[in-house]
């Protein structure tokens, strides 16, 4: 049986979301700051007549600092809550079939607590994401190398 993913990228890591944990694909405007937030947290920003708490993905999963140049954005709605999770790319929906994570896949510990299995493109492996458990992890960054 085949899913449907988005195919996107963050810091380098190719990455397959679930089309149903995805509302909608964006373009990020203007951002308002939040004082006193955590660095992953860039602000809120209006999309389509509802606000939306803008997220750099690449932050919350140990990565680089935060680039004002990430404009395009995955929004997932996570306990009732809009998030516009940035993203460096993103790429294609497709079908793919979903499979465990190799048992010879080594992963850091931020893309562990997030991966849920994986596809293949090309015989490469490509790990299939949880948003929510994305989400959860606002706030945790920890400079470890992912």
């Amino acid at each position: 049986m085949h899913d449907l993913f988005l195919l996107a990228e963050i810091e380098g890591q190719m990455i397959a979301i679930r089309s149903g944990q995805v509302e909608s694909v964006v373009d990020i405007g203007a951002i308002t700051p939040i004082p006193r937030t955590t660095p992953d947290v860039r602000g809120l920003a209006a999309l389509r007549s509802r606000v939306v708490t803008v997220v750099d993905a690449a932050i919350v999963m140990g990565g680089g600092e935060s680039r004002m140049g990430r404009q395009r954005a995955v929004v997932t709605r996570v306990d009732g809550h809009y998030y516009a999770l940035q993203v460096d790319a993103l790429d294609d929906v497709a079908e793919f079939q979903a499979l465990p994570l190799a048992s010879g896949l080594v992963l850091g510990p931020a893309w562990r607590a997030v991966a849920t299995g994986m596809i293949e493109i090309d015989d490469c492996p490509v790990l299939i994401v949880d948003l929510s458990a994305i989400v959860a992890r606002i706030g945790r960054q920890t400079r470890v190398a992912a």
